[in-house]
């Protein structure tokens, strides 16, 4: 905001607003909420469309497919997202070390990600070769997305308006095929091989905007070193991250085998709105992340106090849309999605609450990450996921679509704040967590 235009606002107003645009990050906050307003915009148009197109039925294949693929997504990233953005900041003289030998560990566990997910398909669905089709096509972005190592590098850098350009020029391409198909009359195949077409762009985009940053691959490096101290680490990482992936994505597969494909449209639809302001803590939190960990280590005091704000911030945010959106969720649906959706309106009304403990969990996991705390973020997520998995075996079966709901409503939380109390090293942060939801205080 310039400043002739903060000048005409109160004082009280302005001594609150002053110190966050005076942040260091909140240039690039800005660049990633443009990026992920676009996405909302245009992702939730698009995807409402072909939802519409496909009916409950055929988006519920989409849907299932795309959650099944998903679940291997952590083994591909192998969990190296925030160790490599810390390493970078703290090991800068390392960096083509560090990317070569990150990018090289990608491309490994990504090909084993994508055949595993194909042969689990095959077994488990032998009779379903749309799913197996879908689930090889949308998995083939598990390979692709190595290179999204660049991305980690404009990350520690506070830059991220190199990655913004790169990703929203795959995404509109990407957005602008699926119109294509349905205009054309395609199908759920079509349409899953235009969704999987962005990462692919996305990887092109992302090495264009490395090389006009300035920067070269060709000065990557791989390192027997750097690779030993990654693998360690990111052992219990990656381990967190396939968990955390069960509990996040674990409902709609469930659902797709536990009930009908209908069913898992309904749930996806109510999915689509309630998740698709998702994306603002992520942003806010990794434009602040390279400064708590610089915090972690240079001033205690300062450290909590700005994790008690984020924690306030994203608590807030949480509220701010839960509220409005448990309101209006019938009229949400109706007018989106259309009148064959409607019994989505009661999955929405609950499942949007799963949002404000999401916002806490991103918060959450930046402190332990900050910290070096993988094993704490190991158990959190198995909390989440054993509940998940639990209540939706015990609940689908008998409420489906809303069966899942409860369970991810439960897990969502049980696994952001009520663990925090099992263990006694994290009730403090337990206890942070819930000044937040009381008092979600962020000035």
């Amino acid at each position: 905001m310039p400043s002739s235009l903060l000048s005409v606002l109160p004082a009280s107003i302005h001594k609150h607003i002053e110190p966050w645009l005076n942040a260091p990050g909140f240039t690039n906050t800005l660049w990633l909420f443009g990026d992920r307003l676009l996405r909302m915009g245009v992702g939730l148009l698009v995807g409402v469309w072909v939802a519409r197109y496909l009916g409950p039925e055929g988006y519920g294949s989409l849907s299932f497919a795309g959650s099944y693929v998903m679940l291997f997504s952590a083994l591909a990233l192998f969990g190296l997202e925030s160790l490599v953005v810390r390493e970078l900041v703290t090991c800068p003289e390392q960096r083509p070390q560090i990317m070569g030998t990150t990018l090289l560990i990608r491309l490994g566990t990504g090909l084993l990600a994508l055949i595993t997910a194909v042969l689990i398909i095959q077994l488990v669905r032998p009779a379903d070769p749309v799913a197996l089709t879908l689930v090889a096509v949308l998995g083939s972005a598990l390979l692709f997305q190595s290179l999204e190592v660049i991305d980690l590098w404009f990350q520690h850098r506070v830059a991220s308006r190199y990655t913004v350009i790169a990703r929203s020029s795959a995404f509109l391409l990407s957005s602008g095929t699926k119109v294509a198909v349905v205009i054309a009359g395609g199908g759920v195949v079509a349409i899953g091989v235009a969704t999987a077409l962005e990462t692919l762009l996305t990887a092109i985009a992302l090495l264009l905007a490395y090389r006009v940053s300035g920067e070269r691959v060709s000065q990557w490096r791989w390192d027997g070193g750097w690779y030993r101290r990654l693998l360690r680490e990111a052992v219990p990482m990656v381990l967190s991250g396939v968990v955390l992936m069960i509990y996040l994505r674990i409902d709609q597969v469930m659902l797709g085998m536990l009930s009908d494909q209908a069913q898992v449209g309904f749930y996806a639809a109510a999915v689509r709105i309630a998740e698709v302001w998702y994306f603002v803590p992520t942003v806010i939190v990794s434009s602040v992340f390279p400064e708590l960990v610089k915090l972690h280590h240079s001033d205690q005091l300062l450290f909590q106090k700005k994790l008690q704000r984020l924690y306030g911030l994203l608590a807030f945010l949480g509220y701010a849309v839960a509220l409005p959106v448990t309101l209006l969720a019938p009229w949400l649906v109706h007018l989106l999605f259309g009148a064959a959706y409607q019994p989505a309106a009661p999955m929405l009304a609950l499942l949007i609450w799963a949002g404000l403990f999401a916002n806490i969990s991103v918060a959450r996991n930046s402190y332990l990450i900050a910290i070096n705390s993988p094993r704490a973020l190991f158990w959190f997520s198995i909390c989440g996921a054993v509940s998940n998995i639990v209540l939706n075996l015990l609940l689908i079966p008998s409420h489906g679509g809303m069966g899942a709901v409860f369970a991810t409503l439960f897990s969502y939380w049980f696994a952001a704040h009520g663990a925090c109390y099992l263990v006694p090293t994290f009730r403090p942060v337990g206890a942070a967590i819930t000044r937040s939801l009381l008092w979600p205080r962020f000035w």
